[in-house]
């Protein structure tokens, strides 16, 4: 399985992995409103957080894509203020698993920068290219891979998506060791 920048789910120790998922307000990168992690351990997933964000401006272009309102988020707090919390629950982690990896990894990368943060140092694994290599599926929208493994989303609400990317990376996992594997 090839994810981004040259790694794949062989390349790196399976034992502990983070799920990622964030929606946006609007089309910058920065604009984080929601985010999520999904820890696992050992193929079990050990813990899950759920976070709005008050993304750096007040226009909101895909609340009828994830529901996320202004009005929501007006009294969260920033990622810069958000995200040292969040950040232990990566210590430890080989990878982050996102689907469409490189979107969350830009989300990332750019509200790190305008927080005036590092961002983590971990590679990220997509969880589209993962669904390819695995079960050669197409499409590869989150919808259809979680459709054919069977597992539960509510598309759009990051807390799903990234237990089921969190789950789609478990499944790979278990298929790559299943006998006559």
């Amino acid at each position: 399985m090839v994810p981004m920048n040259g790694t794949s789910l062989r390349d790196v120790p399976q034992d502990c992995f983070v799920a990622l998922d964030f929606e946006t307000a609007d089309q910058g990168r920065d604009s984080a409103c929601s985010v999520a992690l999904v820890r696992v351990e050992k193929g079990t997933i050990v813990h899950r957080e759920h976070r709005l964000i008050r993304p750096p401006r007040r226009t909101f272009q895909f609340t009828s894509i994830h529901g996320i309102r202004w009005s929501q988020v007006a009294e969260a707090p920033t990622f810069g203020e958000l995200w040292p919390e969040l950040a232990s629950c990566l210590v430890g982690a080989h990878f982050i698993a996102a689907h469409n990896a490189s979107f969350d990894a830009s989300v990332m990368r750019a509200c790190c920068d305008q927080a005036g943060l590092r961002p983590p140092s971990q590679p990220y694994l997509c969880t589209v290219k993962i669904a390819r290599q695995a079960w050669n599926l197409r499409p590869t929208k989150l919808p259809d891979v979680c459709r054919h493994l069977g597992l539960s989303l509510k598309h759009h609400e990051a807390l799903s998506d990234a237990e089921a990317c969190a789950n789609i990376v478990l499944a790979a996992i278990s298929e790559r060791h299943a006998p006559g594997r």
